[in-house]
C-alpha cells in the first residue's frame, strides 16, 4: 500500500502552501485574537479557488475532491490558523449540506455570495435541551398557506455574529421523521439574534430566536423525512474538523521544535535533554498515526462519501492528537508557550472546542463501537412496558 500523496495532490498542497506563506503569514497572530470575521481574507481565499473546492463546477465550485479540501485546510492552518476556519466554512459544514440539497433556485440566490467570500452561512442545530441528542429539538415549522411559521431558539451557532444566511434544523412533525431544515436570512421579521457570547477560544456565537417567523415554502431545504440526509453530512463535516485539529497540533509542534532547538538552559539547548526528546518522539507518533486515519477517510471520499466509521475514527484520532501535541508543545515552551504573544495557547484552546463540536469524542466512541459490533446501540433509557 502506498502511503504517499499522489503527484497531483502534492502539487496542489505545494501551491496552497506558497499562497499561504505569501499572503497570510503576516498578521496571523493578530487575526487569531481578533473577534471580527476577516472578510478580506475570505475574498482572497475565494479568489485563490479555496472555497467550494469539492463542489461541482456547475455549482460554482472547483470540481476537486475531499482530499483537496483537507489539504487546503492543513496548509493554510500551518501558516494562519484563523484563516483555516474560513477554508473550513467554505467547504464543510452547513455550506456543504446546502450545496448537496438546495434547489436550483436556492443555489442561484445564495451560492454566488457564499463562494465569493462576501457572505457566510451559519448552522442552527443545537438547542438548550438538544445538543448531542439532536432528535430532541423543539424548534417548530408550521405550515400556513404558502408559508412556514418558525418558533423556537438555537444556541452555539458557529459564525452566527457574522452570517447572513442560517440553515436551521426544525421540526415539521413528531418523531425523527418530522425533522428537516429551512433557510432563513438575517433580518427576516420574527428572527432575532441575541448578544454575542464567547467560547474559551475567543470565538463568538449568538443565540438565535424565532417568534412567529414567517418564511416562504421555497426556503425549505429538506422537509419531513430529511433528518437522515442532514445528519449524514456530519460524516463529511468531521473531516474539516479533524483537519484543523491535526494541523493546529502540527503548527504547535513546529513552533515548539524551533523553540527547543534555540532555547538554552544550563548552557545546553533544550533539545539535548532526554525528557524533551521523549516528548517530541511521542508527539511525532501521534501526529503521523492520526494523519493516516484522516487521509484514509478523505480518500474514501474520492469514490463517494466516506463512511461514518472512518470519519468518526479520523476525527477522534485528530482531536486527541491535536490536543495532546498542542498541550505538550506549550509545556516544552514554558511561559513563552503559555503567553498570548505566542499562538500556541490559542491553538490549544481552539482544538479543545473541536473535541465537542461536530460530534463529541464520547459520541464518536459510541459510533466507532457500532461499527465494531455491526449494530446500533440506543443511548436512551429503556422504557418500561
Amino acid at each position: 500500500m502506498d502511503f504517499n500523496l499522489s503527484e497531483e495532490h502534492t502539487s496542489f498542497a505545494d501551491s496552497v502552501r506558497r499562497f499561504a506563506q505569501s499572503k497570510l503569514a503576516d498578521g496571523a497572530l493578530q487575526r487569531a485574537h481578533a473577534s471580527v470575521y476577516p472578510v478580506d481574507v475570505a475574498r482572497q481565499l475565494a479568489a485563490q479557488g479555496l472555497l467550494g473546492i469539492a463542489f461541482a463546477e456547475e455549482d460554482g465550485g472547483q470540481g476537486g475532491s475531499l482530499m483537496h479540501a483537507v489539504l487546503a485546510i492543513q496548509e493554510v492552518a500551518l501558516v494562519c490558523p484563523k484563516s483555516a476556519d474560513i477554508v473550513q466554512a467554505g467547504n464543510f459544514g452547513p455550506i456543504r449540506t446546502f450545496v448537496e440539497y438546495a434547489s436550483p433556485a436556492q443555489k442561484a440566490r445564495w451560492l454566488p455570495g457564499l463562494l465569493s467570500g462576501e457572505q457566510l452561512i451559519s448552522l442552527g442545530m443545537s438547542e438548550p435541551d438538544a445538543g448531542s441528542a439532536v432528535t430532541e429539538l423543539q424548534t417548530s415549522a408550521r405550515r400556513d398557506g404558502d408559508d412556514y411559521v418558525i418558533n423556537g431558539s438555537k444556541v452555539f451557532s458557529t459564525h452566527s455574529p457574522d452570517a447572513s444566511l442560517f440553515l436551521i434544523y426544525v421540526r415539521f412533525g413528531p418523531g425523527t421523521q418530522g425533522i428537516g431544515s429551512v433557510l432563513i436570512e438575517r433580518g427576516t421579521p420574527g428572527f432575532s439574534i441575541g448578544e454575542p457570547s464567547a467560547f474559551m477560544s475567543g470565538e463568538q456565537w449568538c443565540p438565535l430566536f424565532f417568534e412567529e417567523c414567517r418564511i416562504p415554502a421555497s426556503q425549505v431545504l429538506l422537509g419531513e423525512g430529511g433528518f437522515k440526509k442532514q445528519i449524514s453530512g456530519f460524516n463529511v463535516e468531521r473531516l474539516g474538523n479533524a483537519s484543523r485539529s491535526l494541523a493546529l497540533g502540527r503548527h504547535c509542534f513546529n513552533i515548539a521544535r524551533q523553540h527547543v532547538l534555540i532555547r538554552k538552559q544550563f548552557n545546553r539547548p533544550l533539545c539535548e535533554f532526554q525528557g524533551i526528546q521523549w516528548k517530541f518522539a511521542e508527539m511525532t507518533m501521534k501526529l503521523e498515526s492520526a494523519q493516516l486515519l484522516l487521509y484514509k477517510a478523505a480518500m474514501e471520499g474520492e469514490h463517494g462519501l466516506p463512511s461514518a466509521h472512518s470519519t468518526a475514527m479520523a476525527k477522534l484520532a485528530c482531536n486527541q492528537a491535536g490536543w495532546d501535541v498542542a498541550n505538550e508543545a506549550l509545556q516544552a515552551m514554558g511561559g513563552t508557550g503559555y503567553s498570548s504573544e505566542a499562538i500556541v495557547e490559542y491553538c490549544l484552546r481552539r482544538i479543545r472546542g473541536w473535541m465537542i463540536a461536530g460530534g463529541s469524542i464520547e459520541m464518536l466512541k459510541n459510533r466507532i463501537a457500532e461499527g465494531v459490533f455491526e449494530r446500533s446501540f440506543s443511548q436512551r433509557p429503556t422504557r418500561s412496558v
